[in-house]
C-alpha cells in the first residue's frame, strides 16, 4: 500500500535585535594669526598741519576648527603710538586704528583672511623720530 506523508509548513516566527551605535565628532579650536612685527606703517615728513599716514598692516586669519555652527567676530586695537621725549601720537578718535573684521557664521571648518588698513592723522609739528605702538587682536 502506497501511504502519502503530508508535511504542513508551519511558519516560524522571525527575530531581530537593534544595536545602539555611536560616532564622536570632535571640534578643535578658534585661533588668529597677525603679522609678526614691527610693521612699517609709513613715513611723513614734520609738517605745521597735520600729516596722515595710511597703510596696510599684512594678513590677519581666523582659523575656525570648532566644527559647529557658532559665528565670530575678530577686533584690534591699538595703543598709543609713543616717540621721541615720550611724546605720543593718539589712536583714539578720529585717529582710531580698531577695526572689526565681518562676522563669520559657517558650519564645519572655516578660514578667513584680510589685511586691514590702518590709517594715523600725525599731529601738526610732532617731533622728528620713530614712534612705536602695539596692536592687540582677538576673536571670539
Amino acid at each position: 500500500m502506497l501511504s502519502t506523508l503530508a508535511v504542513l509548513a508551519c511558519p516560524t516566527s522571525a527575530s531581530a535585535e537593534d544595536t545602539p551605535a555611536t560616532l564622536e565628532v570632535t571640534g578643535g579650536g578658534l585661533g588668529i594669526t597677525v603679522p609678526q612685527g614691527p610693521v612699517d606703517l609709513g613715513t611723513v615728513t614734520v609738517s605745521s598741519t597735520p600729516q596722515s599716514v595710511t597703510n596696510q598692516l599684512g594678513n590677519v586669519t581666523v582659523t575656525d576648527q570648532r566644527g559647529g555652527t557658532a559665528g565670530w567676530t575678530t577686533t584690534a586695537q591699538a595703543v598709543d603710538f609713543i616717540g621721541p621725549s615720550n611724546t605720543t601720537i593718539s589712536v583714539s578718535a578720529p585717529n582710531s586704528s580698531t577695526y572689526h573684521a565681518p562676522q563669520a557664521s559657517v558650519i564645519g571648518t572655516a578660514t578667513a583672511t584680510w589685511n586691514p588698513t590702518i590709517s594715523i592723522t600725525v599731529p601738526a609739528n610732532s617731533l622728528a623720530g620713530t614712534y612705536t605702538s602695539t596692536i592687540t587682536h582677538s576673536v571670539a
